[in-house]
């Protein structure tokens, strides 16, 4: 290998684990730069999210099922009630099977279970306390989880993914112009990390701040401030957190070797 390459591969690579070589296919024998790019973005959460889990135990099937149908019918009326988002309630199909218990080391049937979940997005967290607050949750019509989550993310991941994009070119023209090289061209690029072994895994890259020095953050991706279902016969207090949505894209130039 030349010398600028070899200058380029010890600067670049310097923790690179002797195993690498093993997986040398999964990259290219040319010259070249391997960078990350990454685009992050905090927002407030617009959607809050309420699952319900509605659950009814009897010897009689059919009793059960004309209770939870019962509860569900006043669940969705709820959502109707506090405005639930267009489009996003959601309720299962029943689900019906054997339920048993355990006494003496033996199992014993105890009846029939018969369940059905529900699902609904409201825009403010007011919304849906108000909800919770009417719905008065028991053993048999539980509150499973809430989440908040941001209604623009689809969008939001893509235009992070082309700042990423981007920023891996200028990462690569900027370390080519410190080496005395330029670049030839894109050889791959992709928004999974490598499987190149070199000591670095996805989320633990070295991040460098304009002066070159490493700022040592590990990356997350879509993190969310979820909040904690209430327990059954209380008044909930939620408090919703920014979420932090991280798009990572790993690209390989090949380089003019600069001889």
């Amino acid at each position: 290998m030349k010398l600028l390459s070899a200058l380029l591969w010890s600067s670049l690579l310097a923790t690179m684990a002797p195993s690498a070589w093993a997986q040398a296919n999964t990259i290219p024998s040319q010259p070249h730069l391997l960078v990350k790019g990454q685009g992050t973005r905090t927002v407030m959460p617009d959607r809050f999210g309420l699952q319900l889990n509605i659950e009814e135990t009897d010897m009689d099937a059919d009793a059960a099922r004309r209770r939870v149908q019962d509860n569900v019918a006043r669940a969705l009326a709820l959502f109707k009630q506090h405005k639930a988002v267009d489009g996003s309630v959601r309720a299962d199909n029943l689900r019906i099977g054997p339920a048993t218990r355990y006494e003496d080391s033996r199992q014993v049937f105890i009846g029939t279970r018969v369940s059905r979940q529900l699902r609904a997005s409201f825009a403010s967290v007011k919304q849906m306390q108000d909800v919770l607050a009417a719905l008065k949750a028991n053993e048999h019509v539980q509150v499973s989880s809430v989440a908040p989550t941001y209604s623009g993310e689809v969008a939001l991941r893509r235009e992070l993914k082309s700042e990423a994009a981007a920023q891996t070119r200028e990462s690569a023209q900027g370390l080519a112009k410190a080496y005395g090289t330029s670049l030839r061209g894109l050889y791959s690029i992709s928004d999974v990390a490598p499987d190149f072994a070199y000591g670095i895994q996805a989320g633990q890259w070295p991040q460098l701040d304009e002066d070159g020095q490493n700022l040592d953050r590990i990356s997350v991706t879509g993190s969310h401030g979820y909040a904690a279902a209430p327990e059954p016969g209380t008044r909930e207090s939620i408090e919703a957190g920014p979420i932090t949505y991280t798009e990572n894209v790993y690209a390989i130039f090949l380089i003019n070797d600069g001889t």
